[in-house]
């Protein structure tokens, strides 16, 4: 007898849509059998009319602790991506006191955060200035990247010069270890920043302005060239545009090992909403064009953009005031991990028509690859993790401050409407969310590592489909 028995449901996996039945054993995929043949189970789910999808994994997410929990907290941020059906988070090193930046901090960060977690997490390492000695031990201690700034950065955190990148880089290639690199050049925007400050009055185009689309398209071209020099692997954050993804792609095509993701905003939001709503929708990069939208979708869809996050980086209400802070000082981020996967789903399946099936290479296994957890995650696959979503694709949805889970319910996804909705969240074989609500008895995520290469991170399943 199984734990667990999904039955007559129709399972998303990376090449297509299939009638199967799920079946688990403890916290892993027992095996995926063909209607009619599933054995009892202890416990029974009939997902009759429903879609079975792998969990999610948000690849960028910003929880703020330890330092900075007036923001978010591991206990809001996970109980949000249960509730939206992310299973794994992968949680970057700034916005934390202190940054983590070497072994010791990684350590002490899983000691403060790990009893809070409700889904499971993994840790991005810092890349400054000041730690390029400490790269080997992040590595070693199950950092599944390190992620670096070229623009300006917060003042907790450190931006890098090409100089320094490049010395990273000839470090980082020996180790294997990915560099992440928010790509915005850093003299043009500080100088772009400078230009508008002269004005009397400053307006939204005035921010727009100072973050212009050259701005990443430089960034990233010296990225990547150095990456091609050094033969390191680097990874781009939160693309925002289709001039960058084809940088991305071409060198891709010349063999550089380049990786790239972009974020739910980017691919429903247009810089119309900041100018007409504000420090809301105050990101960086900024939104784009609306034409920029559908250009990347075309990068999503063919992989170049192998992954779609959140980036999610909450504030309190007062950190986004512009009559506080004004236009140029309001905190600019979007909080978007719990409505990552429902917005996708309405946008890529509804919206436009794509297969299902490319939620499941862009939310589970193009993360879970990128970063070296799979197939332990990412999959739904014999000996895989039992991280699973119970989709109703007929649920009509609206984003309201009352369903968030976040610390401060504050997002510009709110109001949001659609229809696809994650009515039910497993991580390793437990029912932690239904219908929006947190159902766990207690937290039970755990710190996942990148596992070794040619390693599947579990014990092999029973069946396959049969």
């Amino acid at each position: 007898m199984y734990d667990l028995v999904i039955k007559n449901g129709r399972v998303v996996l990376p090449d297509g849509v299939i009638p199967a039945d799920v079946c688990v054993d403890g916290e892993c995929i027992a095996a995926l059998l063909s209607p009619g043949k599933t054995p009892e189970g202890r416990t029974v789910i009939d997902a009759v009319g429903k879609l079975i999808f792998p969990g999610a994994i948000d690849t960028h997410v910003h929880l703020n602790d330890p330092g900075f929990t007036w923001r978010e907290d591991y206990a809001h941020g996970t109980q949000a991506a249960a509730a939206g059906g992310v299973t794994t988070v992968i949680d970057m090193p700034l916005q934390n006191v202190p940054p983590l930046t070497d072994a010791a901090r990684f350590c002490s960060k899983h000691e403060k955060v790990g009893a809070n977690a409700w889904v499971d997490y993994s840790f991005w390492g810092g890349l400054v200035d000041y730690n390029l000695d400490q790269l080997a031990g992040l590595k070693e201690s199950g950092c599944v990247a390190v992620k670096s700034f070229i623009g300006p950065v917060s003042p907790d955190y450190v931006s890098l010069n090409m100089g320094q990148v490049r010395e990273a880089l000839e470090i980082l290639a020996p180790l294997g270890l990915r560099a992440g690199f928010h790509c915005e050049d850093y003299a043009l925007i500080k100088w772009g920043e400078e230009r508008i400050r002269r004005k009397n009055t400053l307006t939204w185009q005035d921010f727009l302005n100072s973050r212009p689309l050259i701005a990443e398209v430089m960034a990233t071209r010296n990225v990547i060239d150095l990456a091609r020099e050094t033969g390191a692997k680097v990874h781009i954050v939160h693309v925002s545009h289709p001039e960058v993804a084809e940088i991305i792609r071409e060198a891709q095509r010349s063999g550089v090992d380049v990786t790239g993701e972009t974020c739910s905003h980017y691919l429903t939001f247009s810089a119309k909403e900041v100018l007409t709503h504000g420090s809301l929708y105050k990101c960086a990069p900024p939104l784009r064009e609306a034409s920029a939208i559908e250009g990347l979708w075309e990068y999503v869809l063919d992989g170049t953009l192998a992954s779609i996050c959140s980036d999610h980086s909450p504030c309190a209400p007062e950190e986004k005031s512009e009559e506080k802070h004004g236009i140029m000082g309001a905190w600019g981020g979007i909080s978007g991990l719990q409505s990552l996967f429902q917005v996708i789903y309405h946008e890529a399946v509804v919206r436009r028509g794509f297969d299902p099936s490319l939620l499941a290479r862009r939310l589970s296994e193009g993360p879970a690859k990128t970063f070296g957890l799979f197939p332990r995650k990412g999959n739904i696959q014999p000996g895989s993790d039992a991280d699973l979503i119970l989709v109703d694709p007929e649920r009509e949805w609206e984003i309201t401050p009352e369903s968030l889970h976040y610390l401060n319910p504050i997002s510009a996804f709110v109001g949001l409407k659609g229809f696809g909705l994650p009515i039910l969240t497993i991580v390793r074989g437990q029912i932690v969310a239904e219908e929006g609500r947190i159902t766990a008895p207690a937290p039970r995520g755990q710190l996942i590592l990148p596992v070794a290469p040619g390693s599947h991170g579990r014990e092999t399943g029973r069946e396959v489909l049969s």
